[in-house]
């Protein structure tokens, strides 16, 4: 690939990139949570507890951020800290009964507000873009 062709790559993927992310944050912005909210809520809810050190790494922030969205989405009685009785360093985040009634509320509208946001492709072209975006992104990691 030529540096011009991989110069435009990286903007159009980065402006494309920046408009859905923009799009789907306002969704989610819908139901009174920020993306990281949102995101945490989520993976609790798919993936059970989780050691809030996991869950920053598992979400992309850093562990000074993941502690003010752990504290916000505790206060907002979403989710509870439980320490682990082997480890006094290792702190789990569990969601609470009312936090999984919001994900089950919200995920499957925003679900379909994503799919509306990616109509623009489809589905085999999703699939060819998904498996076209891995091979960059694991083709970045391992330079």
């Amino acid at each position: 690939m030529s540096e011009d062709k991989a110069l435009k790559l990286f903007v159009v993927l980065s402006r494309a990139y920046r408009t859905v992310a923009a799009r789907a944050e306002k969704d989610i912005r819908n139901y009174g949570l920020n993306p990281t909210e949102f995101a945490v809520l989520e993976l609790l809810y798919h993936k059970g507890e989780q050691p809030i050190q996991k869950i920053g790494e598992r979400i992309l922030l850093a562990s000074g951020s993941m502690t003010y969205v752990i504290d916000k989405l505790e206060q907002k009685g979403y989710i509870t800290r439980m320490p682990n009785a082997r480890d006094r360093r290792v702190i789990k985040a569990c969601i609470t009964e009312q936090g999984a009634r919001v994900i089950e509320r919200i995920f499957p509208s925003h679900r379909r507000a994503l799919a509306e946001i990616l109509a623009g492709v489809s589905d085999e072209e999703k699939d060819r873009l998904i498996e076209l975006l891995k091979k960059v992104g694991y083709h970045a990691r391992d330079l």
